[in-house]
């Protein structure tokens, strides 16, 4: 893929378009949208937890649409193995060769739909194309397509025929989402603007892949001031030691923050960070990598009250929103 570079006001131009597309489908949920594609710009991926029926996978789906790129779909059960994700060597008698056959995950977008329904050994074959880009089959590596972007979804409720994901998979995703009820307005709206029609197949592609590659890496260059640094470590920190927890926030967790801040603001169009930036991403991105001593332990409401906590013991470096007007937008 070609090298480009975009400019960000005409980047932020076709990230807002992307979104009102989106929106046309998932309806009222503007600020889950926002976090999909901020962490798209970050090369992170997306764990979409929430019961079933609530737009999910429409989501992944409505995405993809307005991204003009290869999807592949995983639709996990307790029966699928690895080599249904990552592709097998299939040996063919006329040439006496073995051919691989790329397997749903050597997408651009990937959507792992119940991935709590695979077993750890399934589960395990996503961890190298998550973390590494790449998948290794019969001992040979072969590159994934950039951008390469993975949604999952799960439901939290439900337990029967499911294998919880371990620490080690939940700390690769760099957000945790979930999409909650629309209000009775907007589902009023949602029943009469899809009646008779499937306004998904409707959607057109906004972005190419190489824009998206191009401004994930032009989303590196969002400026961190040390101070905003600095109040990220010290929440860190602070989680580390609050009563309720086990594991707090971990030096990972930190640096998948600092990149959500910097999707974040270029997603604003600025290209600096503001405290505001780092708060805004806070739960979605920390939630999941608390862990809770056996006497706290809740649902994720719980890690959530743990995240509140530990940012409001931390001051906030407010002289950063006024110090960041004097950059260049």
């Amino acid at each position: 893929m070609s090298y480009i570079r975009m400019e960000h006001e005409h980047a932020v131009e076709l990230l807002n378009r992307v979104m009102k597309r989106v929106e046309s489908v998932i309806i009222g949920k503007k600020t889950e949208i926002r976090y999909v594609l901020t962490a798209m710009l970050s090369g992170g991926h997306v764990l979409l937890e929430d019961v079933p029926g609530t737009g999910k996978t429409m989501l992944v789906r409505a995405v993809a649409s307005a991204l003009d790129c290869s999807m592949g779909r995983i639709q996990f059960t307790s029966d699928v193995m690895p080599a249904d994700v990552t592709g097998t060597s299939i040996y063919h008698p006329h040439t006496a060769e073995f051919k691989f056959r790329p397997g749903p995950v050597m997408s651009n977008v990937v959507l792992a739909d119940e991935i709590n329904r695979a077993s750890p050994r399934t589960q395990s074959a996503l961890l190298e194309a998550m973390e590494e880009r790449r998948i290794t089959v019969d001992g040979t590596t072969y590159a994934l397509p950039r951008p390469f972007f993975l949604l999952a979804t799960q439901n939290p409720l439900q337990f029967e025929g499911t294998y919880r994901l371990p620490e080690a998979q939940l700390d690769r995703f760099i957000m945790r989402i979930g999409l909650g009820y629309p209000d009775p307005e907007q589902e009023l709206e949602l029943l009469t603007r899809m009646q008779g029609r499937e306004a998904i197949d409707e959607l057109r592609p906004v972005l190419l892949a190489e824009e998206v590659v191009a401004m994930q890496r032009e989303v590196k260059q969002v400026h961190v001031d040390p101070v905003v640094k600095q109040y990220l470590v010290a929440v860190a920190v602070a989680s580390r030691s609050l009563p309720a927890v086990r594991l707090g926030i971990s030096p990972r967790g930190t640096l998948a923050w600092m990149a959500a801040a910097q999707s974040f603001a270029y997603l604003q169009g600025r290209s600096y960070v503001i405290p505001d930036d780092v708060k805004e991403v806070a739960v979605p991105v920390l939630s999941h990598r608390i862990q809770l001593k056996a006497q706290n332990r809740a649902e994720v409401w719980g890690q959530v009250q743990v995240i509140e906590e530990a940012l409001s013991s931390v001051p906030v470096p407010v002289q950063m929103a006024s110090q960041g007007r004097g950059r260049r937008q």
